[in-house]
């Protein structure tokens, strides 16, 4: 692989989508180059997903959350560009699908576990949360010690804004959640002070086992509710005055998460840009 060449990100937008350039910015941000595509051309060429090393999914309401959060876009995604998005899954391309992105990934069945089968069915979902009420701040994360994910790696502890009204995880049966801690497709978790599963301070949906995000069995494709690429300058963060000085010179953590990506991108697979 040449040295000037960087992986290219695709970043699918569409009626709704509201945080696209930000996900590009983040990308870019991490090396990547990236392609924003509206899913009206995607259905209409396809072949676009062939050409790319990583898929975004970004945040916002995509079609207005009509129905539920992220069900048009997903089923639009299932009905029209299924193949090829199980190809990319096959080929082992890293994807990401933030808060609605994330909403949109689980009703399409790209999380938990598309090449189980998993593809094209729903088994878990995002629900309202148990507050009844829109929720936007920063919240306490924290990274499993055994979790599977390419993209949380070595992030450790940390804050992260969310801004979501159907953010609580939920699993189909006790038993598919089980499976998920045994395999490490825990990515993220609030950091929760109270016990695990119950709403509180700092769980800010009710999500069950805190859980925040969560990967595919391969941990090459991540779902979250919390917006990595709201926090890629240090700036980003509502207390940055008090943080200066005080950091190793890391670059802020929601960067740190994309530039996991694509170092994983540039060590396995030949970038195309």
């Amino acid at each position: 692989m040449m040295g000037w060449m960087k992986p290219l990100a695709l970043i699918i937008r569409t009626a709704g989508t509201n945080c696209d350039r930000e996900l590009a910015h983040a990308f870019e941000l991490a090396g990547a180059a990236t392609r924003t595509v509206h899913l009206n051309r995607l259905i209409e060429d396809p072949a676009a997903f062939e050409l790319v090393d990583i898929i975004g999914f970004p945040g916002g309401f995509s079609y207005g959350d009509d129905i539920a959060a992220g069900r048009i876009l997903a089923n639009r995604v299932r009905h029209r560009l299924i193949e090829p998005l199980r190809a990319a899954v096959g080929r082992g391309v890293p994807m990401i699908g933030i808060c609605n992105g994330f909403q949109a990934m689980v009703k399409l069945g790209l999380l938990p576990d598309p090449a189980g089968g998993g593809l094209g069915r729903q088994a878990v979902t995002l629900a309202d949360n148990t507050s009844g009420r829109f929720v936007a701040k920063w919240v306490g994360l924290c990274v499993p010690g055994d979790t599977a994910c390419i993209w949380t790696q070595s992030l450790g502890r940390f804050e992260l804004p969310v801004a979501h009204g159907e953010g609580r995880f939920v699993c189909g049966s006790g038993e598919l959640l089980e499976r998920l801690r045994a395999q490490g497709q825990v990515a993220l978790r609030y950091v929760a002070a109270g016990q695990a599963g119950q709403p509180s301070d700092y769980n800010p949906n009710g999500s069950v086992d805190d859980i925040a995000g969560i990967c595919d069995p391969t941990g090459l494709i991540l779902g979250l509710m919390p917006h990595p690429e709201r926090y890629t300058h240090p700036t980003h963060h509502p207390q940055w005055t008090r943080l200066i000085g005080r950091g190793s010179g890391e670059a802020p953590v929601g960067l740190r998460l994309f530039q996991n990506a694509v170092e994983h991108v540039k060590q396995h697979a030949t970038c195309s840009a």
